[in-house]
């Protein structure tokens, strides 16, 4: 019974969200699972939190490697922890800890900050990985190089300084508008038919869990 409840748990709500979709009787029913959902992912952030501290204090226990690592994450994740639920600094305990208390203040003024830098260090790995995609070792390549330096070019005032004397019968052909061109059209249609394919695979696999096909969540021994 350990993996048939399970299963008809899935089977049930699978087939009950289907019914609340296209079927308008059953509608209040899918306002109900978006609550299910909120208080599920409540106990989610728990868990995600209490396996955050069991990982990183066990790698603090055996020293293991970059094991000072984990005394920053466990500090940060303390910190802002107590900051947000004490609401240390706060008027009151109702007051918005985004806009007051010691908790936005660490926030705005460690957490942002940090992720800007992070994000700017990107910049060279990106740097890198284009040089590696857009070298021209075949057809395909070739193409995408060319893509590429069309629309990084037409960001710039230089596109347009290249192209502008070109008549207005022409002005398809200068440089920006290639480059929109490029972006509203073969770019689009490209993830057009991504969002497709992910669309197909969310489907089969929905499909899957429903009819019981798909057992892996319910562990190792789920065959």
């Amino acid at each position: 019974m350990r993996r048939e409840i399970p299963l008809i748990i899935t089977i049930s709500v699978g087939f009950l969200a289907i019914l609340s979709f296209f079927s308008p009787p059953f509608e209040p029913l899918g306002e109900d699972f978006t609550l299910f959902f909120d208080i599920i992912a409540v106990f989610a952030f728990f868990l995600g939190g209490g396996n955050l501290m069991r990982v990183h204090i066990d790698k603090l226990i055996k020293r293991k490697k970059d094991w000072g690592f984990s005394i920053v994450t466990l500090v940060g994740f303390l910190v802002m922890l107590v900051a947000g639920l004490g609401k240390i600094g706060a008027e009151s305990i109702t007051s918005d800890i985004t806009r007051e208390g010691l908790f936005s203040t660490l926030y705005y003024n460690v957490h942002l900050p940090l992720g800007s830098t992070m994000y700017a260090l990107l910049a060279f790995f990106v740097a890198s990985a284009s040089y590696r995609a857009f070298r021209a070792k075949n057809r395909e390549a070739t193409v995408l190089l060319i893509a590429a330096f069309i629309i990084l070019l037409g960001s710039t005032p230089i596109g347009q300084m290249l192209t502008n004397w070109m008549p207005e019968g022409m002005s398809i052909l200068e440089i920006p508008n290639l480059a929109v061109w490029i972006m509203s059209s073969p770019n689009l249609a490209g993830q057009r038919a991504i969002m497709i394919g992910i669309g197909l695979g969310v489907v089969s696999m929905s499909l899957r869990l429903i009819l019981g096909i798909e057992r892996t969540y319910l562990g190792k021994d789920s065959g």
